[in-house]
């Protein structure tokens, strides 16, 4: 093999400890070009198409409890527009025991409700446009795929933190009481 002593070869004995940290450099430049376009794809967390939380309407919520004769108050978030309702609590680490939020619709219709990127449990109420409470799902899988679903149309889902349906002894049949459910402005 003839050398030209202008350009040093491309190909030939190199010392190991020379080339070992350009080839660490340029994997660690390929894994990053690999992963950018997948949490972008995803929509992780501090991207743009993501909404602040405190930018959905806040509003008060109570239950009546058949089982209880206190009155169960939440502070809860309006999930009233599309944009708000395909986001709701996905990413939300800690959801206190008096919060919640309300996924409202100005028709009754069946609602699926899913935990793709949620990272806490969270008990579902299906409330009926009367205010009733048509059923509960307790303490959903964090990030499950598993549609979850009432048959029949209701007017708004109340999420709340996995396991305070139980803890307060909130049951079907239950009375909600919210502007959404008297033909008014849910806000």
């Amino acid at each position: 093999m003839s050398t030209n002593p202008h350009h040093p070869p491309l190909l030939g004995p190199a010392d190991p400890a020379a080339v070992l940290p350009r080839l660490l450099a340029l994997l660690l430049l390929a894994l990053a070009a690999v992963a950018m376009p997948a949490a972008s794809a995803q929509g992780e967390p501090g991207q743009s198409n993501l909404l602040e939380l405190s930018s959905f309407p806040r509003s008060t919520l109570t239950i009546h409890s058949a089982s209880s004769p206190a009155a169960h108050v939440f502070r809860i978030w309006l999930a009233d527009t599309p944009p708000r309702q395909q986001q709701g609590l996905m990413f939300v680490r800690d959801l206190p025991a008096e919060e919640g939020m309300l996924f409202v619709e100005r028709q009754s219709r069946v609602w699926g409700m899913w935990m793709k990127n949620t990272f806490i449990p969270l008990d579902m109420l299906f409330i009926d446009s009367r205010g009733r409470v048509a059923a509960i799902f307790e303490r959903t899988v964090p990030h499950s795929l598993q549609t979850l679903s009432w048959p029949k149309p209701v007017k708004a889902v109340l999420e709340l933190r996995g396991g305070e349906t139980a803890r307060r002894g909130i049951r079907v049949g239950d009375r909600v009481d919210h502007p959404a459910f008297r033909g008014k402005n849910p806000a």
